[in-house]
């Protein structure tokens, strides 16, 4: 029997339809702005999303584009400009940013109020130590979709493919928080399939395409495939679809998996940043 499809564009739909509701409510409206440095052709697609996304939800939605070769320094001041910004609660970054500039500095310079990528040292540690005020969208998504599915999650065998600090690492964090026992697998854990074949749950982030086989599937799994990757014209995941749906019990497609979940948090953390900021006075009427 076929993988029942996680449907995250149906998941994401039922979130945009709460948050919408959620921000007709507020005294103040939630702000966001996106950086984009370049002309990353993926990375305009996502962006375009997101802002299409928050001016549906009733969002301040600011788009600053960038030339490609903008000065480290000139970066930082934009950063630092909406850092001052009372309009805007939310501040997103999108990478990779250019080989010039240090990824880490950038990241580094949001106000952690205003971080809803999660990606702050303060932040990230927050989630360490279970302080969970902002939490990276998509690891926080990753987690509704395994929810949306019914199988519970404490108790069972979570195998994490990838250990980056985007996806990887924070969402094993995730799945301890929530009852699961955590194997985290990388370059150096070999036989790969040893692991992979003992996971209830299997999240593959590895940037691969179709890198996960079915053979390396144990049956009735919950396999999410964080993976985007172009392969001519079509877009593919981590995971061999089509081999990895005859063993799975549950399977994320790609596209229409994880990348709506990813949005969908995204405007939470940003409403999530407004209530942080306004923390002093109520939101709602």
């Amino acid at each position: 029997m076929k993988a029942t499809l996680i449907d995250g564009q149906k998941v994401a739909e039922s979130i945009h339809k709460d948050i919408k509701a959620k921000v007709a409510s507020m005294k103040v409206k939630p702000g966001l702005a996106v950086v984009i440095v370049g002309n990353n052709a993926a990375s305009k697609i996502y962006v375009k999303k997101k802002e299409k996304a928050c001016k549906e939800a009733g969002f301040h939605s600011v788009l600053i584009e960038l030339s490609e070769d903008i000065s480290e320094t000139k970066l930082l001041k934009q950063i630092d400009a909406l850092n001052q910004d009372n309009k805007i609660h939310g501040i997103l970054v999108q990478l990779p940013l250019p080989k010039h500039i240090d990824e880490r500095l950038v990241i580094d310079a949001i106000h952690p109020n205003k971080d809803v990528d999660g990606f702050t040292p303060l932040n990230m540690g927050n989630l360490m130590i279970g302080d969970n005020r902002i939490v990276p969208s998509t690891p926080r998504g990753i987690i509704k979709l395994i929810e949306s599915t019914g199988v519970e999650i404490s108790g069972k065998h979570a195998v994490v493919v990838g250990r980056s600090n985007i996806v990887g690492k924070p969402v094993s964090v995730l799945l301890q928080q929530h009852g699961a026992t955590v194997t985290m697998c990388h370059s150096r854990s070999l036989p790969l399939e040893y692991f992979t074949r003992q996971a209830d749950i299997l999240v593959a982030a590895v940037g691969k395409p179709k890198f996960i086989k079915g053979s390396m599937i144990k049956k009735g799994a919950v396999v999410i495939d964080v993976g985007i990757n172009k392969v001519g014209d079509s877009i593919v995941g981590d995971v061999d679809f089509d081999s990895a749906s005859e063993v799975a019990s549950f399977i994320t497609p790609v596209p229409g998996g994880v990348g709506p979940m990813t949005i969908a948090c995204l405007l939470e953390n940003t409403i999530q940043a407004a209530e942080i900021l306004f923390a002093a006075q109520p939101l709602r009427t």
